[in-house]
């Protein structure tokens, strides 16, 4: 989809505050309100918008402990990936998941109330489940969050050229 200037900025506008009106929309990105609501159509009907969510704060919510833990899965095949991907995506300690290469298989990002929650999502969930051959744990201190996602091919993508000095 080819975006132009305004496609960015009602983007932007978009992903800080998708409760505010078309109007306002407008207003921020300098367009008429039937402009945005025309644009704003189209990148939903492009795919790139693919909804609107409520973000939650994760120690409001009572899940303040966060860990990434790495898990490989034997045998390696696709029904056991597969199939171990579809059990742990309906787990509501998962947050994220990334199917990954490497040493591990998936990537897990959790959210619990305390580290027991921890110990026993690894413990009572995941070791028990025969496809599991190893689970690594990384204890996460801070979860920083992009709010904002670029999309790619903008000025910030491309690379300033340098002056040399003479």
């Amino acid at each position: 989809m080819e975006l132009d200037a305004v496609d960015r900025v009602l983007l932007r506008e978009l992903q800080n505050d998708a409760r505010q009106t078309n109007r306002e929309l407008a207003a921020k990105t300098g367009v008429s309100p039937s402009t945005s609501l025309e644009r704003v159509r189209l990148l939903r009907e492009g795919g790139l918008i693919t909804g609107y969510h409520a973000a939650l704060d994760l120690e409001a919510a009572g899940r303040p402990v966060q860990a990434l833990i790495s898990v490989r899965i034997r045998p390696p095949a696709r029904p056991v990936i597969e199939g171990f991907r579809e059990w742990a995506h309906q787990l509501p300690e998962v947050i994220a998941m990334f199917v990954t290469s490497g040493a591990f298989d998936f990537l897990l990002h959790i959210a619990v109330p305390d580290v027991n929650g921890v110990y026993a999502f690894v413990i009572d969930r995941l070791t028990e489940r025969r496809e599991v051959a190893d689970v690594q744990t990384t204890m996460a201190y801070e979860h920083v969050r992009s709010r904002v996602i670029e999309p790619a091919g903008g000025e910030r993508d491309t690379p300033r050229p340098t002056r040399r000095r003479r």
